[in-house]
């Protein structure tokens, strides 16, 4: 039982390990590998050597799917050559295996000295992360040696040598039980290396083929998945590389036979010739599919067709599921979403003024309905952003992630003040017939137009985080509250002269402006995390008193 126990902590050790790896690149180099991928659809071969080198970083062909598939559901790139992108990533992962196939358990103490000394000595930094990444490949070799330790302790156990005699090969279950292990660990890498090492003294190198193989399908599954919640053109990628593994395995079951003639008189470890196995078969897969991506693209649309027509309202969610596996990937989504719901909040405030002036009571009220999508878009970005790892982000992606909390509440605010206005516009303004006077009218059009302005400003900073852009929102504050105490002092100079416009709708008036200024206040607020990230933010708007006037008061 102990052994058996020293073998299942192993394999759960290089499952961790894997996830060390994966988690650690994507947090160091994950920007840089989206523009790789992005910036190199040229043509299909580009993607695939794309793919190929992405997926040797990251360790994983399901990371790379989940990115590629979330830029197809952006529609940054195509789905044939997202396709291409994935032939590259099954190659990639293939040929990690055959390096970690070489013992290299000597570099196993090096790496994880290391690594725990960066991660330890520069929390927060890409320093760390890299340390991250270290400690994960020398978990990896570490695991591998104790994999190796405890099959031959086992095998040399008599039930054991019984019980493997009588095993016969069934490749249908092999594939199965591949397959199920890939989709359980998350990694087809994990399970290929597990394999190889079974395949020295427990299995036998036809079942570890046969369990190849079924990783390679389970890998194409896991991401299928993991998409499933996602839009339609985000989930067509996944499916198209596990249609081109399906057929893959559906040729490789009859050539193994004649791969092993080939093969196996010069080469006769059993390890080394499972994950030979595993390059082979993907760079099978890459060379006869490469140049069907066009067909199994189309095959892709009649299996999973995009949804044509569905109106003006039609846009995409760029909330993508998918990304959650690349935090970096899930904030810059979280913050194209957030910007649609400012787009909205913009909307909303330019129609304000059309209904003052036209007194449109249809449009006030469509307007209104639309603080429930800004309502909605709220609760979602929130939601969404609460899925995303925080212990994953770096201080950098960390400080974003509030940024972008902070931007969707002052976007609700200001959407629930709008609501109001409008509300107070329809009830004393239009429905009982009053009309502004016209001095008035133009203090509110001022008022107005300056807070367009700012709210595009403030839109800008969020996007940009230019210092120099938020002291100038953050000074825009003061000018907006110095403007309203002086409209609501002309005001009252009106109703001192009897004015009978300024009369009837002096209540309506000084909520108005009032509203305004308390709407400017959220759009300045945007600029606040900018201001203090970069250290120019004062603690305090209070004077410290005099000198003398501290001394009256001791």
């Amino acid at each position: 039982m102990k052994h058996l126990l020293d073998l299942l902590a192993a394999i759960a050790l290089l499952v961790w390990g894997t996830h060390l790896v994966r988690n650690g690149v994507l947090r160091v180099f994950g920007s840089n590998l989206r523009h790789v991928l992005a910036s190199s659809m040229g043509n299909r071969f580009t993607a695939a050597l794309s793919g190929l080198g992405v997926t040797a970083l990251v360790q994983s062909s399901t990371a790379t799917a989940l990115i590629t598939a979330s830029f197809v559901g952006r529609g940054l790139i195509a789905l044939p050559a997202a396709l291409a992108v994935m032939l590259g990533a099954d190659i990639g992962t293939s040929l990690m295996a055959v390096v970690f196939s070489f013992d290299l358990s000597w570099l196993s103490p090096l790496f994880i000295f290391l690594g725990v000394t960066l991660f330890i000595s520069r929390q927060g930094t890409s320093t760390g992360d890299f340390g991250r990444v270290l400690i994960g490949l020398g978990l990896m070799l570490l695991a591998l040696r104790l994999i190796s330790a405890a099959t031959g302790v086992l095998t040399q156990n008599p039930a054991v040598q019984l019980m493997l005699e009588s095993l016969t090969s069934d490749r249908f279950l092999e594939i199965l039980l591949g397959a199920t292990l890939a989709v359980v660990a998350y990694s087809s890498l994990a399970v290929v290396l597990l394999a190889s090492s079974l395949a020295l003294q427990v299995v036998g190198l036809d079942v570890a083929l046969g369990i190849v193989l079924g990783a390679n399908l389970g890998s194409g599954l896991l991401a299928v998945i993991t998409t499933a919640k996602s839009g339609i053109s985000t989930r067509q990628v996944p499916l198209g590389n596990l249609l081109f593994k399906v057929l893959g395995v559906s040729i490789a079951i009859w050539l193994i036979p004649l791969w092993l003639r080939v093969v196996q008189p010069l080469v006769q470890d059993p390890a080394t010739l499972t994950v030979l196995f595993h390059l082979s078969f993907n760079l099978m897969v890459g060379a006869v599919f490469i140049g069907l991506t066009q067909p199994i693209a189309r095959m892709v649309n009649k299996l999973l067709p995009l949804q044509q027509g569905k109106g003006p309202l039609d846009r995409p969610n760029h909330l993508d599921p998918s990304a959650l596996a690349t935090p970096s990937l899930a904030i810059s989504c979280a913050a194209r979403e957030a910007m649609h719901q400012a787009d909205i909040v913009e909307t909303m405030l330019r129609g304000v003024m059309t209904v003052i002036k036209t007194n449109d009571l249809k449009l006030a009220q469509d307007l209104r309905k639309l603080d429930d999508s800004v309502d909605s878009l709220y609760s979602a970005i929130k939601y969404y952003l609460t899925k995303i790892s925080r212990q994953q982000l770096s201080e950098g992606e960390s400080r974003r992630w509030t940024d972008i909390i902070s931007f969707t509440i002052n976007m609700e605010q200001i959407g629930d003040t709008v609501e109001r206005v409008l509300l107070d516009i329809e009830d004393k303004k239009i429905r009982k017939g009053r009309d502004f006077s016209e001095a008035g009218m133009a203090e509110i059009t001022e008022l107005h137009a300056r807070l367009l302005d700012n709210l595009r400003l403030g839109m800008s900073v969020f996007l940009n985080g230019n210092v120099r852009d938020a002291q100038r929102l953050v000074e825009e504050k003061v000018r907006f509250r110095d403007m309203e105490r002086e409209y609501a002092a002309t005001h009252l100079d009106r109703l001192s002269g009897m004015t009978p416009q300024s009369m009837d709708t002096s209540a309506l008036h000084l909520d108005l402006i009032s509203d305004l200024k308390r709407i400017n206040s959220h759009i300045c607020s945007i600029a606040y995390p900018i201001l203090d990230s970069a250290g120019v933010l004062a603690p305090s708007r209070l004077r410290e008193p005099p000198a003398a006037t501290r001394a009256s008061r001791l």
